[in-house]
């Protein structure tokens, strides 16, 4: 069954429109909210939000969904989405929620549901959710003596600090190391300084003066050249940049040289792999990472497998084989001996513990395999299925036999924007780029 208001990230879209008015936001709270009521005790959700202008009004119209269908909220304000993950488990809720649209501009906004073992909601719950919320009928409001209360918790943050640190695995602290820490304006911007500082390092902070406009905006991982022009400027030994909610994260070398998610994943995999701690024989991406990864892992004796886009998928296929550390090319890292969602701060950690182990540049610790020529073009579309269309298929039928066994093709509607992702790689980087030149054009063709 298809669902009308979650994505691949829960639910996403522009702030006071569609999905993500102050209306369907409060009956998302009534519906989510009945659906967990599980028993005779006080119900309890706790809610964080990145930093966001319209964070103010969804907070609060998911408080009064939430207050009505009788939940207790326990409000975090700014907090990283793997914060959120973290203290819904440890504070015994019922739920957590995140509010954020992630790497989204601040004019977007979401909702990200968390169970009460801290993984993300599952599409069956998810299509139950949304049946509520189209029939308002079925929605059960609490009796008057039932309702629930709200109020802040101002020790989220510290809390969570503390739980990071206490990931970080190598034998001496962070002394020494000049690190560039880009909280991208967003979540992150009061848990990840002082976590890195309090371990010992001599911080640059940038991207932590967020105004309810700037997450996002020309920094974090989706803009890293910022850290890493930051990185050159003050001769750091490494930069750090996460998006507005915090789980996922992109690294820099002393170079200002960008090393991402399939690298991070690549060392952390192997370094728990030679300390005897890696799960699965291997690790857990999507279709969307390097061949280069997968030709790494086979070299190590380890194995790669593949999951459709978005981490809730990667996540799932850890849970089920029994792997212990996966993510995304963009960044999202899974590590689920510390988390149940992507936690960039955690990931960054686990690099710094190995940098600090071996005692060499960052450029020499996680550089550890060449990655094939790949191209990724976004395509708009506004409506209808482009990828139905003939001249579509037969074009990337004929891009398929062009790259043969010795290159990969991936496309696929977005799953939290009107785009159309066409990624190809393979050895040579030329006819990567005329194939998805070709195959946009004909995709955007089909859908104007």
């Amino acid at each position: 069954m298809s669902r009308k208001y979650f994505g691949t990230d829960g639910v996403r879209g522009k702030a006071n429109e569609g999905a993500m008015t102050p209306e369907i936001v409060m009956k998302i709270g009534m519906a989510a909210g009945q659906l967990h009521r599980r028993g005779g005790h006080r119900h309890r959700v706790v809610i964080g939000k990145d930093t966001r202008l319209s964070g103010y009004m969804i907070e609060q119209a998911l408080t009064a969904g939430f207050l009505s269908a009788g939940m207790d909220v326990f409000l975090f304000g700014p907090a990283p989405t793997p914060a959120v993950a973290m203290l819904t488990r440890s504070m015994r809720a019922d739920l957590g929620v995140m509010i954020s649209a992630s790497h989204n501009p601040y004019y977007d906004n979401g909702i990200k549901i968390f169970g009460p073992d801290g993984y993300k909601l599952t599409d069956d719950k998810e299509i139950q959710i949304e049946e509520l919320v189209d029939n308002p009928s079925m929605l059960k409001l609490a009796p008057s003596d039932q309702v629930g209360r709200a109020k802040r918790i101002e020790d989220a943050g510290a809390r969570y600090i503390e739980f990071a640190k206490r990931t970080y695995t190598a034998e001496t602290g962070l002394d020494g190391l000049r690190i560039v820490i880009d909280t991208a304006n967003g979540a992150a911007y009061r848990t990840a300084p002082p976590a890195l500082w309090e371990l010992g390092a001599e911080l640059i902070i940038i991207g932590d003066d967020p105004n309810g406009t700037n997450i996002n905006d020309k920094c974090g991982s989706t803009h890293p050249e910022t850290m890493c022009q930051r990185v050159r400027e003050t001769r750091a030994d490494i930069g750090i940049a996460l998006d507005g909610d915090a789980d996922r994260v992109i690294i820099a070398d002393e170079n200002g040289k960008v090393i991402d998610g399939d690298q991070i994943m690549a060392l952390i995999a192997t370094s728990w792999a030679k300390r005897g701690v890696l799960k699965g024989g291997g690790l857990v991406s999507t279709v969307m990472s390097n061949l280069g990864l997968e030709h790494y892992m086979g070299s190590q004796g380890l194995n790669l497998a593949r999951t459709k886009v978005g981490d809730r998928y990667v996540v799932e296929h850890m849970r089920q084989h029994g792997f212990n550390i996966g993510g995304e090319q963009s960044g999202h890292i899974v590590m689920s001996d510390y988390a149940t969602t992507g936690d960039g701060l955690l990931a960054a950690l686990q690099v710094l513990a190995e940098v600090v182990r071996q005692g060499k540049p960052v450029s020499e610790v996680c550089n550890l395999f060449t990655p094939f020529p790949q191209v990724l073009k976004n395509v708009k579309f506004k409506g209808g299925k482009p990828l139905d269309d003939a001249h579509v298929k037969s074009a990337i039928k004929d891009a398929e036999v062009m790259l043969g066994n010795s290159g990969r093709l991936v496309i696929r509607p977005s799953g939290t924007e009107p785009l159309i992702r066409v990624m190809a790689e393979g050895q040579d980087e030329g006819m990567v780029r005329k194939i998805v030149d070709d195959v946009c054009g004909v995709i955007s063709k089909a859908a104007a």
